[in-house]
């Protein structure tokens, strides 16, 4: 009984102070985590939405990459980190559902070992290729055309086993019936040089990334893999135009997690605070026209997790059908 009543006393200690440290919050920098390097499309939006946010809360938001293992090694290190707001992770569609499925050995669970914070918009992939290099590939049906006439012969670049550049070549392949040779790298930038040198015949870029390479003619995009053209790239047909495989739809997204564990009212502010950076008019026309993304229509954190859920579903599949397995 003794120890008992001491250790609701001690308890009852405790929650003023955890009251009050919830009240200051945010107090000090937040690192902003990523799972990918410098120079990726996660990296080049961590950076643009870090610095409104940085406004909105008061306080300094710091980017922090650490690559590798497919995001993993970012996301483990946030899932273990202390839930009190000041580590949050930009994750992706590959970090907590499609990793779900392809690795053996996950160090952590993507659903228990996160909190949601907010959706950040869908990210499409562009089939490109090296408008110096592979001059002959004018377009999609080309490109099928010269896959079907030598099984094994073609590769495509991705930015590592299981990235949406690696499921969006997988799915293209199953799709339309090819035998292609998977090249993964660690990261965009190696795989996008491949690409320039000619050391790989294709690579399903992010939109991101892709977009200044195609303005500047240093890569051709030959089709988009979302059901509908960018905005951004209004002259590049869909997969489904270009090839006719109907129906075809590749894309994956971002979004903010949070340790386990996050207190609900630093939840709510972050939730509150990204979305309102994220809707505004400047903010959006960003999205679209440089980044070609798709802003989201996603405004809570619990329709944020039922995505990752059905989409934890929807990718096992491609894993599956891709033979794609990583220890």
């Amino acid at each position: 009984m003794r120890r008992s009543l001491i250790a609701l006393a001690c308890a009852s200690l405790l929650l003023p102070l955890a009251a009050t440290a919830q009240d200051r919050w945010p107090d000090r920098p937040i690192t902003l985590m990523g799972g990918f390097p410098n120079g990726s499309g996660v990296d080049i939006y961590a950076r643009k939405l870090a610095e409104p946010l940085s406004r909105a809360l008061g306080v300094p938001v710091v980017v922090d990459n650490r690559s590798g293992a497919g995001g993993n090694i970012a996301s483990d290190f946030v899932a273990k980190a202390r839930p009190d707001g000041y580590t949050l992770l930009f994750g992706t569609a590959g970090t907590h559902a499609i990793n779900a499925t392809l690795y053996r050995n996950l160090p952590f669970d993507p659903v228990k070992d996160s909190t949601p914070v907010t959706h950040l918009g869908d990210v499409p992939n562009v089939l490109t290729v090296s408008a110096e290099r592979r001059p002959h590939f004018t377009s999609c049906a080309a490109v099928v055309e010269a896959a079907k006439a030598a099984p094994g012969k073609l590769n495509y670049a991705s930015t590592g086993n299981g990235a949406s550049t690696h499921l969006a070549g997988a799915q293209f392949i199953q799709v339309a019936g090819l035998d292609m040779v998977h090249v993964p790298f660690r990261g965009q930038p190696g795989a996008q040089t491949a690409l320039l040198a000619g050391d790989v015949d294709l690579f399903f870029n992010q939109s991101g990334p892709a977009i200044g390479y195609i303005q500047q003619g240093q890569v051709k995009g030959l089709a988009v893999t979302t059901a509908q053209r960018l905005p951004a790239l209004p002259d590049i047909p869909t997969v489904a135009e270009a090839c006719g495989l109907v129906g075809f739809d590749s894309s994956t997204w971002y979004g903010i997690f949070a340790p386990p564990g996050l207190p609900a009212a630093i939840q709510e502010r972050l939730n509150s605070e990204i979305q309102r950076i994220i809707t505004a008019p400047d903010f959006r026309q960003w999205l679209i026209q440089t980044q070609g993304i798709t802003p989201s229509t996603l405004t809570t954190s619990a329709e944020f997790r039922a995505l990752q859920i059905r989409d934890i579903e929807r990718w096992a599949e491609v894993v599956r059908k891709s033979g794609a397995q990583v220890d």
